[in-house]
């Protein structure tokens, strides 16, 4: 399964360690885990919530019981294993990656550009708003990479590493 929500990548997996920390190790139905990460981990909104608690997911961090509640994973946020669950389970992010093996150092206007081709031409016809929303992602998608190791920012924009 792929993962499509990306929340902006933090300064420093501290905060990802946070946030996971903020969920319960047992399932808890009464408990309400978008204002609990808000709470504790220091999200902003239900939404921003929302997004963690899927990326958590993706990134193997937590699991979405029957009943709907999040439970964390009793294993600690380190950055290989962090890069290898993003890149193989977050939607589109070995995609973008490959648009940085391709050529050098790309802004991430470019890598847009380039990642844009891949979009069914219904997403990418008239609105503006997905359009601004899937530039929002690839902004998203860059940043984790550097953070998880897969990426570096330089001077002119984003190389593989």
């Amino acid at each position: 399964m792929k993962f499509k929500p990306v929340p902006e990548a933090p300064e420093n997996l501290d905060f990802v360690r946070d946030v996971q920390r903020a969920l319960p190790l047992v399932p808890d139905v009464t408990d309400d885990c978008c204002a609990r990460v808000m709470r504790r981990g220091g999200v902003e909104n239900r939404d921003s919530a929302g997004t963690w608690l899927t990326f958590l997911r993706a990134l193997e961090l937590a699991e979405e019981t029957e009943d709907g509640t999040f439970v964390r994973r009793r294993r600690e946020p380190e950055r290989d294993e962090l890069a290898e669950a993003f890149q193989t389970r977050v939607y589109r992010a070995s995609s973008v990656l490959d648009v940085l093996s391709d050529e050098g150092p790309l802004e991430a206007d470019a890598v847009f550009e380039r990642f844009r081709e891949e979009v069914p031409s219904r997403g990418r016809d008239g609105d503006s708003g997905v359009e601004a929303a899937r530039r929002e992602r690839v902004d998203n998608v860059l940043d984790w990479a550097v953070l998880l190791g897969l990426a570096e920012g330089v001077e002119d924009g984003y190389v593989r590493a």
